[in-house]
């Protein structure tokens, strides 16, 4: 007798017998013996949103696409309908409708980046069941991921303020606000700012300045009294009442970046006094990005990301700081992860000479770590760290490993410079670089 219960499965296409497709293979069999990493996303964006219903397991196949080729969404969306391989590989049958441009942007921009941690941690378990990384043998060093902004200069960050507020501005005005009574002054600053880049000494220079802090405070003035009228104006309908909100809330903090912006500018042009890079204000599109320093290096901007990897190159934990720490505030807390993500701690652990401190030493070792490798000493013996000095040695040889795993997630996985908007958005940029990667690393393995 036919069983009639039986939900008949979409048609799909095979896999190609192509190297890549046979990773992607296996990565797919990995996340199907695990449906619980799916049915955490699942939480995140729903059980099923947008017109295709794309569930979490999918979403999360797609990101992971998405980083594995540093796809724009654009590229992301032609590709899942180009490629059988990628429509397998997301769970799309022959049949099945692919999902626009904004209904992924939509569904992956829901997954957070707790998530993403949690799933991270998931999939180094998985390959410590599989025998592939068992968190024996660790190392940990830091990296800068910079943020999407353009150098910040004193000048440009004053021409965006203008830009922005200019543009909301006539935003409303086009949502039917009238007597805003605001000017148009972006290209006096715009001028103004181009001027500055080109002046040839700083008499010249502290005259432009002087001119483009008056543009941009006029402008400021404006929009104040603005912002008044827009949160009054009665709305013709629902949609147009939010779009206004949205609008007068946008003023409102641009605004408040906008006077700091011009305080930090005072500060530095006319007081000549150096700004802390705590109070500074790089960007005010991505505000919350940090000025680290590295010497002798040039300045970043960014935020510094502290990782910790395994023999089989996988990334097993990762940690976005705020500000710009010492890497040695943070050797005892890496450690301390990795007894929270295997519930023990590693017998050996090699750093790179920044964290190096007795005290971090002593810490490491009453935790029950045999050997604790510093690549630069700073005064501590080779005694007292590691059992002997070929041991010493041999950490030292595996440390020098894990740059070339950064070099691997920044080269192949975009971790150079993330191109995602907000702090939340950067967390889960980084996190789905290292998930993406590890997936391909673990796949690699079972193929091989």
């Amino acid at each position: 007798m036919r069983e009639t219960h039986k939900i008949q499965p979409t048609l799909v296409e095979p896999w190609l017998d192509v190297p890549h497709a046979k990773e992607l293979k296996a990565v797919s069999d990995l996340l199907d013996n695990h449906p619980t990493i799916g049915e955490r996303v699942t939480q995140d964006i729903g059980r099923k949103s947008g017109r295709p219903g794309m569930t979490g397991d999918q979403a999360f196949r797609i990101l992971i696409l998405k980083q594995l080729n540093e796809f724009s969404y654009d590229e992301l969306a032609f590709h899942l309908a180009d490629s059988q391989t990628y429509r397998r590989f997301c769970g799309f049958g022959l049949t099945d409708t692919i999902p626009k441009r904004s209904t992924l942007a939509e569904n992956l921009k829901r997954i957070s980046a707790e998530t993403l941690e949690t799933i991270a941690r998931d999939i180094v378990l998985v390959a410590a069941g599989l025998g592939i990384e068992k968190g024996r043998k660790v190392r940990t060093d830091s990296t800068v991921v910079e943020s999407n902004i353009h150098e910040p200069t004193d000048s440009s960050l004053l021409w965006d303020c203008v830009r922005a507020l200019t543009r909301l501005m006539q935003q409303a005005a086009d949502l039917g606000v009238t007597d805003l009574g605001f000017k148009n002054r972006t290209k006096r600053a715009k001028r103004r700012a181009h001027e500055i880049q080109r002046a040839k000494n700083a008499q010249q220079r502290r005259r432009l300045y002087k001119d483009l802090l008056f543009v941009t405070g006029e402008v400021l003035r404006m929009v104040e009294a603005a912002v008044v009228r827009i949160e009054k104006h009665p709305a013709t309908d629902m949609m147009n009442g939010v779009k206004l909100g949205v609008i007068s809330a946008e003023l409102t903090r641009f605004s408040g970046l906008t006077k700091k912006v011009i305080d930090q500018t005072h500060r530095r042009v006319f007081e000549k006094e150096k700004v802390p890079a705590r109070e500074k204000i790089v960007s005010i599109f991505e505000e919350h990005t940090d000025v680290i320093v590295k010497a002798p290096r040039e300045t970043e901007y960014g935020h510094k990301i502290f990782l910790t990897g395994g023999a089989s190159s996988m990334i097993l934990d990762c940690v976005i700081a705020e500000g710009n720490p010492a890497d040695s505030s943070l050797a005892v807390e890496m450690i301390d992860r990795q007894k929270e993500i295997y519930g023990r701690f590693p017998r050996q652990v090699a750093f790179d000479g920044g964290f190096a401190s007795a005290k971090n030493l002593t810490a490491i070792k009453d935790s029950g770590v045999k050997d604790v490798m510093f690549h630069k000493r700073r005064g501590i013996d080779v005694a007292d760290m590691t059992k002997s000095r070929w041991v010493f040695k041999r950490l030292r040889d595996f440390r020098a490993g894990i740059e070339g795993c950064i070099s691997f997630l920044k080269r192949a996985f975009g971790l150079t410079r993330c191109t995602w908007r907000s702090l939340p958005s950067f967390k889960c940029y980084v996190w789905s670089s290292i998930v993406s990667m590890n997936l391909l690393l673990i796949a690699r393995h079972v193929v091989d």
